[in-house]
């Protein structure tokens, strides 16, 4: 653990602190954590004695956030982090996001632009598990990295606050967020949140900055028609190019459900297609994921793996028919 830094965000109540930062807006009694573990009340100051600790650092291509319009082609250093403000039984990450023992180093911030700089990545991502949790590092680091020239990608439950949140878009370029279902029963039952929370922070990014969406299937539990229809809906309401990722689910953690069916996803993304412009599938296997223009059918960005080439682009826009294609 790292002593000294302090949490923001929080004020006291009761002889214990309030957490301001997510929705969750635990109440934490001196020597205790918050719900995301990684939040501790210390003797009155709300300390963050994991301030700059990485379980992972690798980089990998943006297409894997999955960002599909934003730098096709690129890698991307990539951070992860401990704990997580959900507690998904299906989490592919668990391992990391469910505790905060997982090992790990203490960078600075500044050891992390370096680092950038040293993998000729374009940016930072900050990923694989939940980063909003560690607000006052990703704003630390992403101010950083602004400022020598480098991008910042969020890949992120969305679970955040107004305030902070607005703070943090001020220095982010980009983000996938992970929308789990569109039903809030399985917000409050599944992960132990709330949907219009989610909905409100995809809202307040879109039109800020670079903006996906990400739903993993899951047999039984958010794998109709229905629900996936009223998703792309959402979406298509605040904009009908917001790329969106229908993503197969295979067991972990404690679901032992059967992995989704590639025929289901395909079936789903056809769904979602009646309302959205740019609809992907994941965990497929080997399948092509183009980008065409929705206009004229022009291929635009070919993909095969993590292998992209642009092709059919000029200036933002199809070399066909000339549709505005927001592809940065």
């Amino acid at each position: 653990m790292r002593d000294g830094a302090e949490a923001r965000y929080y004020e006291a109540e009761e002889g214990k602190l309030r957490c301001l930062l997510c929705p969750n807006r635990c109440l934490i009694a001196s020597g205790r954590a918050g719900t995301c573990g990684a939040r501790t009340n210390r003797g009155g100051t709300l300390e963050l004695p994991y301030y700059g600790k990485l379980t992972a650092v690798a980089v990998d291509p943006i297409e894997k956030k999955p960002l599909y319009h934003f730098h096709p082609g690129s890698t991307i250093l990539s951070l992860g982090f401990v704990g997580c403000s959900f507690h998904c039984p299906f989490c592919q990450n668990h391992h990391i996001s469910q505790g905060t023992d997982a090992p790990g180093r203490f960078y600075a911030p500044g050891e992390v632009v370096r680092l950038a700089h040293r993998e000729d990545s374009f940016g930072i991502a900050y990923t694989y598990s939940e980063p909003l949790i560690h607000f006052e590092f990703v704003v630390d680091t992403a101010r950083l990295a602004r400022q020598e020239g480098l991008k910042n990608v969020l890949v992120t439950n969305g679970y955040i606050n107004p305030e902070p949140a607005e703070e943090l878009l001020a220095v982010t370029d980009a983000a996938n967020v992970d929308l789990k279902s569109f039903d809030p029963d399985f917000y409050r039952r599944e992960v132990g949140g709330k949907l219009e929370d989610v909905k409100r922070f995809i809202r307040q990014a879109s039109g800020r900055i670079h903006l996906e969406v990400t739903t993993l299937v899951i047999p039984t539990k958010n794998d109709s028609d229905q629900e996936i229809e009223a998703i792309a809906r959402f979406l298509a309401e605040i904009d009908p190019d917001i790329p969106y990722h229908l993503s197969c689910y295979y067991p972990a953690y404690h679901y032992d459900i059967p992995a989704t069916s590639r025929a289901s996803v395909q079936h789903l993304g056809g769904v979602a297609r009646r309302h959205l412009n740019f609809v992907y599938l994941g965990n497929v296997g080997l399948q092509d994921t183009p980008t065409h223009c929705p206009d004229c059918d022009t291929l635009l960005v070919s993909r095969s793996g993590y292998h992209t080439r642009i092709r059919g682009l000029q200036n933002g826009r199809c070399a066909s028919c000339g549709r505005s294609i927001l592809i940065q």
